[in-house]
């Protein structure tokens, strides 16, 4: 009997590490930026024309709030997913990535793996894990591209 056998594409991890700091970053942004308040102009606008019956907005005021609204459920949305993905990952590994990354007050590695107490080596191997794990669940791996060799 042969054997069912298949290989995984090599993942880039230099590239896939940075992706994976970017979303906790913009995660830590996200959560303390609200959508700039626009104010609608106030001066009256005068048209010749008649008003539209069509489903289109033409109101700074209603731009402004469709606008608004759109942040709010892209925000959140993504606030989930990343929620939703460090909630995946086991508990060394969550506690790591919420100190570290999701924390209000930013901390450096030193300090995390102190508090934790854990070993400096450890909590490397453990982060790295952590980043694949990450990168996989919300799907922003990058893969290294092999050259083909023409024969």
């Amino acid at each position: 009997m042969s054997q069912l056998s298949f290989t995984l594409p090599e993942i880039n991890r230099e590239e896939t590490k940075k992706r994976v700091e970017e979303a906790l970053e913009k995660y830590r942004i996200l959560l303390l930026q609200t959508f700039e308040e626009e104010l609608p102009k106030l001066t009256a606008n005068y048209s010749f024309l008649p008003p539209s019956k069509s489903n289109v907005n033409f109101s700074n005021t209603e731009n402004i709030a469709v606008k608004k609204a759109d942040y709010d459920r892209h925000r959140k949305q993504f606030l989930a997913q990343i929620h939703k993905a460090v909630n995946r990952l086991s508990q060394q590994e969550r506690s790591i990535i919420i100190n570290r990354y999701m924390s209000q007050e930013e901390a450096y590695d030193y300090e995390i793996y102190n508090q934790i107490g854990m070993s400096e080596r450890k909590y490397y191997r453990v982060k790295t894990r952590a980043f694949y794990k990450l990168a996989l669940i919300l799907n922003i791996e990058v893969y290294a591209e092999r050259e083909s060799v023409m024969n």
